[in-house]
């Protein structure tokens, strides 16, 4: 097991996911419900199925493409969806 990489995994993971949508509406369904062990059951379930599916497709393009045209192709994700949400697109 590579712990360098899953440190600077969970540190980019982590602090990506706080303060997003799904935290806010994590934070909701807690206070509304007030079944926090439901909410916390749902919300992880949901990041651990997410990360599996990004995982594979991942994998899969690694296969395909060369490891720098996956990096740049994140890159240009990350910036387009940071312009969509400053102009309130998303």
């Amino acid at each position: 097991m590579d712990w360098r990489l899953v440190v600077s995994t969970f540190l980019a993971v982590f602090l990506g996911e706080m303060g997003d949508k799904t935290q806010i509406a994590a934070v909701t369904f807690a206070a509304s419900s007030q079944r926090p062990l439901s909410v916390f059951a749902g919300a992880s379930t949901a990041l651990v199925v997410a990360t599996v599916l990004n995982v594979f497709v991942g994998t899969l393009f690694s296969e395909v493409l060369p490891v720098s045209y996956l990096r740049r192709l994140g890159g240009a994700v990350f910036i387009i969806l940071g312009v969509a949400m400053s102009l309130d697109w998303l």
